[in-house]
């Protein structure tokens, strides 16, 4: 059982003894670390912040706490319920609130659940605010409200459909010819709050959507994580349905891939790619995307003649780049596409918009629009930690191993090679070190992978 906190929030398996665990004690510690924190950014006379679920069975517990420690420091509360992580970061700014919180553990299995932390933009926490608040959950500085002065709750369930409706204001997304292509697409939502916003969003833009796993309850039927492996039934129901393609998100619905006509993934890296093609061809501008991403967002963003810099892992970091660099579109290449135009945050229902828009105006199938990208593939490995395990001392031993090729070393490490690269780094996340590789061949990428992860063990004695 595992508790963490970093740059990605506070994360942790539901169950076991305070401090190791995201028991409801570190729940009330941590929301009222983050609620005396915000209180500290300016002195005002009332303070309001959103809150919002993914709909995994821990999370109406974890969010009543959280709300109500918020309401016992005199902050009051916008109950969205049921929601995506990406409709909170909407509401956020159009609440005029002073921040925000999700309850979801974002791709992990059902036991975990975590606070991801917003500003008053609904953006997430930088890394010093991070850890100011984790300071102040270790302080004795937290005072709470007098009787007079506690928070109140207002639930307001408007928000999915609010985000759709910014969603489809926007210019390029290209409504009419949606609705001209009469799509029928296949939705996974992992039966988690997807299965209500993608649908909602299809049916908006004139696409017939068959659900999948869309009963927000919080029993995963596979793995959340979007991947391949994890996907057979999605890839059946597209080809017994005759669909044009079909959408999977994860739990919050800030990841988002793509499956073909035939059943085959589109390729969860790609689907950035997809977008920024369209939104490049529609306006000269650049992209960011971290550095564990597929180069061949930086092939596209160079054939429209933009600049392509990439970051170090984590939304934060992308952001921030995207920002210094006035990227016009963004993402991870795990499913998460940024565009600015709404939000700077991860957000699959604009990545659902951008995607139909560039079908409709193309007029080819998912396959065939597949085949007009360079082709790159990917091995995401990973090595368990385990406890004493000296990860920065590993890594750095790696950097000198590959001291002769270009070495960047501002997240973990990354080695490129001419016709290839690695990316090694401690996962955000979980107890875990990330391997990614990218190759001209899936056989090169894993052949890559299981090299380097020779290395490490050799190196680390385990």
């Amino acid at each position: 059982m595992t508790l963490i906190k970093s740059i990605s929030g506070i994360r942790g398996t539901i169950g076991g003894k305070v401090g190791t665990n995201l028991t409801p004690i570190d729940a009330v510690k941590f929301a009222a670390s983050y609620g005396t924190w915000l209180k500290q950014q300016r002195s005002k006379e009332t303070y309001r912040v959103v809150v919002g679920r993914d709909a995994r069975i821990s999370g109406e517990m974890i969010q009543n706490l959280v709300m109500n420690t918020l309401v016992g420091l005199g902050i009051h509360v916008v109950d969205l319920g049921l929601s995506t992580t990406p409709t909170v970061e909407v509401a956020v700014p159009m609440e005029h609130a002073d921040g925000g919180i999700i309850l979801t553990a974002s791709h992990n299995p059902k036991q975990w659940n975590a606070l991801k932390l917003l500003n008053d933009k609904g953006e997430f926490l930088n890394a010093k605010e991070g850890a100011k608040i984790l300071d102040i959950a270790e302080s004795e500085s937290i005072n709470f409200a007098e009787v007079d002065h506690l928070g109140k709750i207002t639930r307001n369930d408007a928000y999915i459909d609010l985000h759709i409706d910014e969603v489809l204001e926007l210019p390029l997304v290209n409504k009419k010819a949606i609705e001209a292509c009469k799509f029928k697409v296949v939705v996974d939502g992992v039966n988690s709050t997807g299965g209500i916003a993608i649908p909602l969003l299809l049916e908006r833009l004139g696409v017939e959507p068959v659900k999948l796993f869309c009963e927000p309850n919080g029993h995963f039927p596979h793995n959340p994580e979007p991947l391949k492996e994890h996907l057979t039934d999605l890839s059946k129901k597209v080809v017994k349905e005759r669909a044009d393609f079909g959408i999977v998100v994860d739990p919050d619905v800030d990841r988002l891939a793509f499956m073909d006509e035939n059943g085959d993934m589109f390729g969860e890296e790609y689907t950035l790619v997809a977008c920024a093609d369209y939104v490049l061809s529609q306006q000269k501008g650049n992209t960011v995307s971290n550095m564990s991403s597929s180069r061949a967002l930086r092939d596209v963003t160079e054939k429209h003649g933009g600049i392509y810099q990439a970051s170090a892992v984590g939304e934060v970091n992308v952001v921030e780049i995207m920002k210094k660099t006035d990227a016009i579109i963004g993402g991870e290449g795990n499913g998460g596409i940024i565009y600015p135009e709404l939000h700077y945050g991860r957000d699959s229902l604009v990545g659902v918009a951008l995607f139909l828009s560039l079908l409709a105006e193309k007029r080819i199938s998912v396959s065939d629009l597949r085949k007009t990208y360079p082709s790159y593939f990917m091995s995401k490995k990973k090595i368990q930690l385990t406890p004493g395990l000296d990860v920065d001392a590993i890594l750095k031993e790696m950097a000198e191993c590959y001291a002769n090729e270009d070495i960047t070393t501002i997240d973990g490490v990354k080695i490129d090679f001419p016709a290839s690269w690695v990316h090694l780094r401690k996962s955000n996340t979980e107890p875990i070190i990330r391997i990614y590789t990218e190759a001209k061949s899936q056989a090169e990428a894993d052949s890559l992978a299981d090299k380097i992860i020779a290395e490490i063990k050799q190196v680390a004695n385990i």
